[in-house]
């Protein structure tokens, strides 16, 4: 029965790492697979304990059977009437190869795939045959299931109170299985052995929770916990790729081409295609980095405000060959195609795609009101790290002079919006200019200004960044005015860039500084409404003011923000480990100074000190003592544990010990001297002991407290620092010197 109960708690040890990997595929598509792996590894490992000779070929049976389990799970479409195929076989190198590595390059929660989960069952099933080879040690048993462990956090940590509840339960399996897969030692009975246990226990208790106290200042609890799927994005192979925005005059000049359609659930107000938020003066690239899309995409961290669900069915028209489809800035879920995502920017990519394609697109809209919008700071790490190449000085000029001092804010990007709108021209006709790199916008912006969306766009980013505004260059298609519900067609004509600007809690908000965004109160809503009724109560340029400092609550004059005093982390981690230095260090500091006074005493005292400098030695070196033990008994007591110098050194003490309590004389300085040389020959016996042993013995905080009476409880000791003889005569009796 206890070899069932701890094949029984071994293999739920092991499931229980490979069910963490729920926030990656979801908890209901891990069950199946893992549960197939414990039933057949329990079923293997009772037949052998009920077949004996089938015991050699327990791992084989149990490796076989747990395959075949996985493969009618997870890759049932590959078998042949439930016979494995050469399909089954390599899916399942695949998953020992591969699906790991796919499942990083995923958005989370991933597809419940075959091709990306596989590896979950299959590291449970090794880490339960190990287990269960491994059972005659039990803590060897567990370290399979450990690993698992260690690979579940090290895609998706758990935190707060599930990971107290996963701890507390992966605790109680693994504490069963040590109680039923080895007999109880034996323990000596007696309340100072327990008490003894728990002194070692607290120095214990206060390191861990000092490391943990280290552990949270040097790592702060809002920072994210560390994650493979971090660093982890798709390779892209090398393709050459017709930037889109150099395309925008040229499809300009066919404006009756189709390019996709749409059937939208609510009005839209643009579909992008590809964002570019790199220039190095010359060229406008993409930082992107694409991961597989999965069941669902998360929210952005810097979005917090309140959103609502879109959905439209999108066909892209024959013979559209780029590779990314038309998209929205937050999107959630792709049905239809298996699309590549960018996360920052909601850019899909469909590599090699040609040809029509038509699938279904959901995306989550900020719903914001349009006060909350005007009063809402810019993000400025958005774009930390990006370029903007060398900009002529008088580039700068003119972009502080649009703003008319504007400090960086959503205000001040409507306010530059506005600016290039009033003073610059939309291009039209066959003559378009093309272009955008700090030449072609040096010309636009003081030459011809007149340009079409393209240098609208390019050149906005530039000046924006240019004053600490954080914004990025979007290009795709505005969307023509439509009836939700009803088919939409996008042609070449509404092709369309424009920038983006990083708002606090709203994320990227659309612009349009070619001043057609005038109308799109009415021919969209949700964000883009809230942007144009944030325009619309724009000052007049000659009534924009500097806005002044915020007060302070209460009343208070306005002053500027004094940053706070940064928390002293190093100097916390430094006094922490001093603390935890002091611990360590206080139990041999304790002993020296009690062994120097003791070493004071004279006349029978010092005999009486010496003796209990022994017994006290004795205990910490593991050598059993109780305060009705004499000297001799300790002696006796004393030859299992350590060296025949240590055993010599307590007959001489008890030679001492008799002449100075029991022999009627008056013991004198010489007494306590030689007393005191029979424990230098026990410190030297007990010097030869190993290593370990000694190492032990000096932080063993049990020598400072009186050792057990016999019927297990304490006594207390009567103190040599105490000087009245009456205290003296009371030791004669006690049993700790007695014969």
């Amino acid at each position: 029965m206890r070899d069932r109960i701890g094949t029984g708690c071994l293999l739920l040890a092991t499931a229980l790492p490979g069910l963490l990997f729920a926030p990656v595929f979801g908890f209901a598509a891990l069950v199946p697979s893992i549960l197939a792996v414990l039933v057949l590894c329990g079923l293997v490992a009772e037949l052998c304990l009920r077949v004996p000779s089938l015991r050699p070929w327990r791992p084989v049976l149990a490796l076989l059977l747990g395959l075949l389990g996985i493969a009618e799970v997870e890759l049932g479409s590959t078998t042949a009437g439930g016979i494995p195929t050469a399909d089954t076989v390599r899916g399942l190198v695949s998953g020992v190869t591969g699906s790991w590595q796919l499942t990083l390059q995923s958005t989370w929660p991933a597809l419940p795939d075959p091709q990306l989960m596989l590896f979950v069952p299959l590291a449970v099933l090794f880490a339960a045959v190990l287990g269960l080879e491994l059972a005659r040690w039990s803590l060897a048993a567990l370290l399979p299931s450990l690993v698992v462990l260690g690979l579940s956090q090290a895609y998706v940590a758990v935190t707060g109170p599930t990971a107290l509840l996963v701890a507390l339960a992966y605790a109680g399996v693994a504490g069963t299985l040590l109680a039923v897969s080895r007999p109880r030692p034996a323990i000596p009975s007696g309340a100072a052995r327990r008490g003894a246990a728990a002194l070692l226990v607290l120095p214990t208790a206060f390191l861990g929770v000092a490391a943990a106290v280290a552990a949270t200042v040097a790592v702060p609890v809002r920072a994210d916990a560390l994650s493979l799927h971090q660093n982890e994005s798709v390779p892209l192979p090398p393709t050459r790729v017709v930037n889109p925005l150099d395309e925008v005059a040229a499809r300009l000049r066919t404006p009756a081409v189709p390019v996709f359609g749409y059937t939208a659930t609510a009005r839209v107000d643009r579909w992008r295609v590809a964002v570019l938020d790199d220039f190095d003066g010359a060229r406008w690239t993409s930082t992107a980095e694409y991961r597989r899309m999965g069941a669902t995409v998360a929210p952005p961290p810097g979005l917090t405000a309140r959103t609502d669900t879109r959905q439209a069915d999108v066909t892209v028209e024959d013979g559209e060959d780029l590779p990314w489809v038309p998209s929205q800035a937050v999107p959630s879920a792709v049905t239809g195609v298996a699309p590549l995502i960018d996360e920052r920017s909601g850019m899909l990519m469909v590599p090699g795609a040609k040809g029509p394609a038509a699938y279904h697109l959901s995306w989550r809209e900020p719903e914001v009101n349009a006060d909350d919008l005007a009063g809402a700071a810019i993000d400025p790490a958005a774009l930390a790290g990006r370029g903007l190449g060398a900009a002529p000085p008088e580039i700068a000029d003119l972009a502080r002079a649009a703003v008319a001092g504007q400090p960086p804010s959503f205000r001040a990007a409507l306010v530059l919006e506005r600016y290039l709108s009033q003073h610059y021209q939309l291009a039209t006709g066959a003559a378009l200019p093309t272009g955008n790199g700090w030449q072609q916008l040096r010309t636009f912006l003081l030459e011809t200004r007149r340009g079409t969306s393209e240098q609208f766009a390019a050149s906005y980013v530039a000046l924006a960044r240019l004053l600490g505004i954080p914004a990025r260059l979007a290009v795709g298609y505005r969307a023509p005015a439509s009836v939700p519900g009803r088919p939409v067609v996008v042609r070449d004509g509404d092709v369309f860039a424009w920038p983006e600007v990083a708002v606090s809690g709203i994320g990227w908000v659309s612009l349009d500084p070619t001043g057609g965004a005038g109308g799109s109160g009415t021919a969209s809503d949700g964000l883009a409404k809230a942007t144009a009724q944030v325009r619309a109560e724009l000052p007049p340029p000659q009534d924009l003011r500097v806005p002044p400092l915020k007060p302070e609550p209460g009343g208070a004059a306005p002053r500027e923000e004094q940053p706070g005093t940064p928390f002293p982390y190093l100097a916390a981690v430094l006094v922490l480990f001093g603390l935890a230095v002091l611990v360590l260090a206080a139990v041999p500091v304790a002993k020296a100074i009690r062994s120097r006074r003791r070493r004071r005493a004279t006349g029978q005292r010092a005999v009486v000190a010496a003796w209990w400098e022994a017994t006290d030695l004795l205990r910490a070196h593991g050598v059993p003592f109780t305060e009705g033990m004499t000297v001799r008994d300790l002696a006796a007591a004393a030859g299992p544990f350590t060296e025949q110098s240590v055993v010599d050194g307590l007959r001489w003490l008890a030679h001492q010990v008799d002449t100075a309590l029991w022999s009627g004389r008056v013991a004198d300085d010489g007494t306590g001297v030689q007393a005191w040389a029979s424990v230098r020959a026990i410190r030297g016996g007990l010097a030869r002991l190993p290593w370990q042993r000694r190492l032990r013995a000096l932080f063993d905080p049990r020598p400072l407290f009186p050792p057990a009476g016999p019927d297990g409880r304490w006594r207390r000791r009567v103190r040599l620092a105490r000087p009245a003889i009456t205290r003296l005569k009371a030791l004669r009796p006690s049993r700790a010197v007695s014969r």
